[in-house]
């Protein structure tokens, strides 16, 4: 190898070869990074860090077991995918200059693609971030940077060539740039080394580049990684469906910039206080949560994220109602919901089960809880649920979305009549920490018709504008279809359309339930 390029012994080159791409180090990133940069060091720029921040440790774990599991005995092959979306400042650009180090250094061959929102984003920060990383590294003099690029020196080229017979053409990182009017330009390189596609600032990346960069994860290899950072500036797009409607398909992170380590919590207690707590700067720029996706929006996201911060009373003395939204296909889960009162009880998703065996599931639930009634959304496979149930003799009855509204001067169906009942209960209810009922909850607009009453879109509709089926929400609407006896005055001002259901003693529980 040329003298010039030299910064080590051949024996501490050796070593140092031998220590990166040892399994210790190779195949987990948190332990790389540690091992490669000079974390409390005195006379260098991380002399006061001992290491990564505990948040970002989690995402370098999260590859190591992912690894794991990759390479365990008859595993099939996946790609890993992880959305992080958060407030500013948290160390996003740190975090990935280290995931492209890593994934040069210890995957002989690989490649990396890094795209930004905008040129000057990923020119400026995102390169000289990963500049500046790779400069600290224990193995910088491996590396040859260049304003949008960062490949092997020739001397390490020529060294893998010739003593490993490995080809190096496609090793290194470009930071890409992209046309929206012509995103299929954006297409590369396949490389069973290793692919990685990091997007920075992704909230900002369109929709067809997106749908371009998944064509370079086809090869089935143990290392392929798609990465996406972004502060959540818009209720829509690829990146906020990363955490909506494709959320079975990736690994998500929302994270409150002030829960960081090492951040300056004045700032954002200035953001707070000039916008206020509940604003979209706020939102955005501290809280790591998306904006609010506008007026047309018929449960706000306010109201479900205080019924979720909110202290569950329990009150044995209220009924307890089962609900139960069946999927209606494979992308849908069937989801069952026991409310009792104001209190959500539990939340249970099953996917891709056949109808008896959403029975059973149905069935163990009636069985543990002993509700006053169990409610079933009758459209699709609700039908099939429904009829066995009633067979067995169960008290259950079915709801259909499509039927006429007990208020029809308000509501134009069933399905926004008890809508309308479930965003009223929100406002004092206690509901789970859980994203996937938040955004069930916020994801329905409002179409109101000629007269003014109030239809919800459909699902078909929400799955057009690239939102899941709001089955969790849907299976605690029905909750709401039939009043029940109970002092409960959310219950007892819907007008009934059908006979009224007394609540019956405890001790006859399993009379009243199997007729």
């Amino acid at each position: 190898m040329p003298a010039q390029r030299q910064r080590y012994s051949a024996e501490e080159e050796q070593l140092l070869m031998s220590q990166m791409w040892s399994p210790h180090v190779a195949d987990d990133p948190e332990t790389f990074v540690m091992f490669t940069f000079p974390w409390g060091q005195k006379h260098t720029p991380l002399e006061h860090f001992k290491g990564p921040r505990a948040w970002q440790r989690e995402v370098l774990r999260s590859i190591t077991r992912h690894i794991r599991t990759n390479t365990s005995p008859n595993a099939v092959l996946q790609a890993l995918r992880a959305a992080i979306a958060s407030g500013r400042g948290i160390g996003k650009s740190a975090l990935v200059s280290w995931l492209i180090l890593w994934m040069l250094s210890t995957r002989i061959g690989s490649s990396v693609i890094v795209s930004a929102n905008s040129e000057p984003q990923l020119r400026s920060v995102t390169w000289g971030e990963l500049t500046k990383w790779a400069t600290m590294a224990i193995n910088s003099h491996w590396w040859e940077p260049s304003a949008t690029k960062l490949v092997p020196a020739a001397w390490l080229t020529t060294l893998v060539e010739r003593d490993l017979s490995k080809g190096t053409r496609y090793w290194g990182a470009e930071g890409k740039l992209w046309s929206e009017e012509n995103p299929d330009a954006y297409a590369g390189v396949h490389n069973h080394d290793g692919m990685m596609v990091i997007f920075d600032e992704a909230s900002g990346i369109p929709d067809a580049i997106w749908s371009v960069a998944a064509g370079f994860f086809t090869e089935p290899i143990v290392d392929r990684y798609w990465f996406a950072f972004s502060n959540p500036r818009r209720p829509s797009g690829y990146f906020y469906e990363c955490f909506t409607s494709r959320r079975d398909f990736w690994q998500t992170r929302q994270i409150d910039a002030r829960t960081v380590e090492g951040t300056d919590k004045a700032v954002y207690d200035q953001i707070i206080a000039e916008h206020g707590e509940d604003s979209r700067e706020a939102r955005i720029e501290v809280y790591g949560q998306f904006p609010s996706t506008g007026d047309d929006q018929f449960i706000d996201l306010q109201r479900v994220e205080a019924a979720m911060k909110r202290e569950a009373v329990p009150d044995p003395s209220a009924p307890i109602v089962v609900g139960v939204d069946p999927a209606r296909s494979g992308a849908d889960s069937t989801v069952i919901a026991v409310r009792q009162g104001r209190t959500i009880l539990t939340l249970r998703r099953y996917k891709g089960d056949d109808t008896m065996t959403v029975v059973g599931h149905v069935i163990h639930t009636i069985e543990e809880y002993r509700p006053t009634l169990t409610v079933v959304d009758e459209g699709g496979l609700g039908a099939g649920v429904l009829d066995r149930l009633k067979e067995q003799r169960y008290k259950v009855r079915g709801v259909n979305f499509g039927w006429k509204s007990s208020r029809p001067a308000m509501y134009g169906n069933k399905r926004a009549e008890i809508w309308g009942a479930l965003k009223e209960w929100l406002s004092t209810a206690s509901i789970p920490n859980d994203k996937h009922l938040r955004d069930d909850l916020t994801g329905p607009r409002v179409k109101p018709n000629s007269a003014g009453a109030i239809f919800l879109e459909s699902k078909k509709e929400m799955k057009a504008r690239g939102l899941a089926s709001p089955d969790a929400a849907d299976a605690i609407a029905v909750t709401f279809a039939f009043p029940i006896g109970t002092d409960d005055p959310v219950l007892n001002q819907r007008g009934a359309t059908h006979s009224r259901i007394v609540v019956p003693t405890v001790n006859y529980w399993n009379a009243t339930q199997r007729a």
